[in-house]
């Protein structure tokens, strides 16, 4: 991901208000991002409970910021990340639903995703996963791990 501004990440959403995105609290380690091994920027407001954003970047270099809201119940079963499903999780996966853009939106129209708790799908996907087999080429499927993320989490931004 390309790093970004704090007015860009604050004009990017596209299902919250004028207010929402003017209140929202930026990670606590905004400046010290390390840009190149995210492939969206998703983190908890601190401030306010059961709130979230996640801006990612759409096939098309576009950014879509998106304001969640986590479900008050918790999953009964340990679930997998709709993100990054990744089997191996070394955090909790929670519901989160974010408001519709538009008159949709306006109407309570939502749409809800599993997601790691804390957005740690970048993280996840990157390390290497365990040897399948003999000759089994574990870096590219670090890299495709990688690469569909990003597209499951554009295709979300997409239905917002």
């Amino acid at each position: 991901m390309l790093p970004v501004s704090e007015k860009t990440i604050r004009t990017s959403f596209v299902n919250a208000s004028r207010k929402e995105s003017g209140d929202l609290t930026l990670p606590v380690d905004f400046e010290t991002l390390d840009w190149d091994a995210l492939d969206y920027l998703g983190w908890r407001d601190p401030k306010i409970g059961r709130r979230a954003y996640a801006v990612v970047p759409t096939l098309e270099g576009e950014l879509v910021g998106i304001l969640f809201r986590q479900a008050e119940a918790s999953p009964r079963s340990r679930a997998q990340c709709s993100w990054c499903q990744d089997v191996k999780l070394p955090n909790d996966v929670v519901f989160y639903s974010a408001k519709r853009s538009g008159k949709a939106g306006r109407n309570g129209n939502t749409v809800g995703t599993l997601v790691c708790q804390d957005f740690q799908c970048s993280r996840n996907v990157r390390r290497t996963p365990p040897l399948a087999y003999e000759g089994y080429d574990v870096e590219a499927a670090r890299l495709q791990r990688i690469e569909d993320l990003q597209l499951r989490a554009a295709a979300f931004a997409a239905e917002v």
